[in-house]
């Protein structure tokens, strides 16, 4: 006898206020989408526009059969919005302080930063997310919200093969990289800091002369005025080289190439009152770590997680401490390479594409 029934397509759904940013957190999330739709899902964006071609221009993710509908979080009413999230069995949303009511299978909250005014459950909010998981995106962001009272799962995000094929034998530059949005508020990477350590460094030790520093990242029109800051910080120093919304190869082969990594994130912040101002993983310092760059990253926040000192990398807590080890290992070969290769394994250990998928589909699956 023929079996006339058919298996209906699950639906997954998201939801991103920060959708346009296009950095390292959405491609995280839109990560976790994409092995979604590997595992049979239909998968959903709710967003006015179609960025499709900018997640996959920017973000360098590609998908099968993306779709975008009207945004049911900004605009229509609650039962409208109520009526369509019925028919998914997976809803993903990043919340900015917003909850909703979710009437979907599986709900899930993805959070990104540390910052306990996101996460005020009164009453309301409570009622609202009580069908739901919170997922974080670090063990530090994990940390803080079971302090205030949450449960929520990590994933991490991966690094991709580009830079975690690299080869150790690619030729090294004197280039010291710096990677991250250009951006004075939150989490801010701090290229301001770095371009006045690195003027200090090359004045006080003389092997560091030759070397350039390159501050690369995405600037939004908004944040275009802090980028003139820093080039007049930079007082037109022609070693000081900047890459505004740098195209993808580009970035990759400037990793190959640099030397050295710098992560000034959370600088002179103090993270037991606000740990949103620290970095909340550290996606760039993985980059480096898994292309060969010695990476040295400010002690605070995500790197803290990521980085044991003089093993993978090093952690800094001042300029004496910065400049001290830069000079060491500048004048270390050996223990330069012992560096390089850990630092590349334990990226690939626990940070590869199967690895977050496999999670993922612990957590939502």
């Amino acid at each position: 006898m023929k079996n006339n029934t058919t298996t209906k397509q699950k639906k997954a759904g998201l939801y991103d206020p920060y959708l346009d940013i296009m950095g390292g957190g959405e491609r995280h999330i839109l990560s976790i989408l994409q092995v979604l739709e590997s595992e049979g899902y239909d998968v959903t964006i709710f967003w006015d526009n179609d960025l499709a071609k900018q997640i996959q221009n920017k973000l360098k993710l590609s998908f099968h059969s993306l779709t975008f509908e009207k945004n049911i979080f900004t605009s229509g009413t609650p039962y409208h919005r109520l009526q369509e999230l019925q028919k998914y069995d997976l809803l993903l949303y990043v919340t900015d302080g917003s909850y909703f009511v979710s009437p979907s299978k599986n709900t899930y909250i993805f959070c990104m930063v540390p910052d306990k005014k996101l996460y005020n459950m009164n009453l309301v909010n409570k009622a609202k997310t009580a069908n739901a998981t919170f997922i974080t995106n670090s063990i530090f962001t994990n940390t803080w919200l079971e302090k205030w009272g949450l449960k929520p799962f990590v994933i991490h995000p991966y690094i991709a093969d580009a830079f975690l094929e690299t080869s150790l034998e690619y030729p090294k530059e004197k280039i010291i990289l710096s990677v991250g949005r250009f951006f004075p508020h939150l989490h801010s990477k701090r290229q301001d800091v770095a371009i006045e350590r690195f003027i200090q460094l090359k004045m006080q030790y003389p092997q560091f002369e030759e070397y350039a520093l390159h501050l690369a990242g995405s600037v939004t029109r908004e944040d275009q005025d802090y980028l003139k800051e820093l080039r007049v910080k930079s007082a037109h120093d022609r070693s000081i080289i900047f890459h505004e919304n740098i195209e993808y190869q580009r970035l990759v082969n400037l990793y190959k190439s640099a030397k050295y990594y710098w992560h000034f994130a959370g600088y002179g912040v103090d993270e037991a009152i606000h740990p949103e101002k620290t970095e909340h993983l550290g996606i760039t310092p993985l980059e480096a770590m898994a292309s060969g760059c010695i990476t040295f990253a400010y002690s605070a926040g995500g790197p803290k997680e990521l980085i044991f000192n003089g093993k993978n990398g090093y952690l800094f807590e001042n300029q004496k401490q910065l400049f001290f080890l830069m000079e060491q290992i500048d004048q270390d070969q050996e223990q330069s390479n012992s560096i390089k290769s850990t630092a590349q394994k334990f990226v690939q250990n626990n940070f590869s594409y199967e690895i977050f998928s496999q999670r993922v589909k612990e957590v939502l699956l």
